[in-house]
């Protein structure tokens, strides 16, 4: 039997907040966790700077990256996927 080889490379989903450099979108990822001591659920976010080749997502789009070698001194990322477009009010 052969397993299926599990990935170790970690995936993220959050909103692109910024769009405007070539080829790189700096992504927002929320995450919520009990407070240690008093039990509060606290929202705490990141920002990531991902690899965007093709410059096709934009500010509002909701994303997942993966974990990648590094492409420049900040960039660690690489867009795999749209979840969902930015809604146009």
């Amino acid at each position: 039997m052969t397993e299926a080889k599990k990935s170790l490379k970690r995936t993220l989903i959050g909103k692109v907040v910024s769009d405007k450099r070539a080829k790189t979108v700096t992504v927002l990822v929320e995450r919520r966790v009990k407070h240690e001591l008093y039990g509060k659920i606290v929202s705490l976010s990141s920002k990531y700077h991902a690899h965007d080749e093709k410059g096709e997502f934009k500010t509002g789009d909701v994303i997942e990256i993966t974990e990648s070698r590094p492409i420049s001194k900040t960039k660690n990322w690489v867009v795999t996927r749209l979840v969902q477009k930015a809604e146009i009010v």
